[in-house]
């Protein structure tokens, strides 16, 4: 799945001013919503283990790989071919 924050994205002002970055919470918005698109709404889904490894600038393309089947799953958030962030996302409470 391929996405882009648009620079006049609500969540952009305060992160930072002068220099936005798209926040983690947003781009892990996406994957939760990569892996619901791919399987259908699986109610509450835990995000044990995240890393965020390089910033996502405004504007910028990036998109979710993600590996696995419920109930867990590995993700990568890529801008080509370096990664944004990466972790494992999981099914129930």
């Amino acid at each position: 799945m391929e996405f882009t924050i648009a620079p006049d994205h609500p969540c952009l002002p305060g992160h930072f001013p002068g220099r936005p970055l798209v926040p983690g919470v947003v781009l892990l918005d996406r994957v939760l919503a990569a892996i619901e698109a791919a399987h259908g709404p699986l109610g509450p889904l835990r995000l044990p283990q995240v890393k965020f490894l390089q910033p996502l600038l405004p504007g910028e393309s990036a998109r979710i790989e993600l590996e696995g089947a419920p109930p867990r799953w590995r993700f990568r958030v890529l801008r080509g071919d370096t990664v944004l962030a990466s972790g494992d996302a999981a099914a129930g409470a």
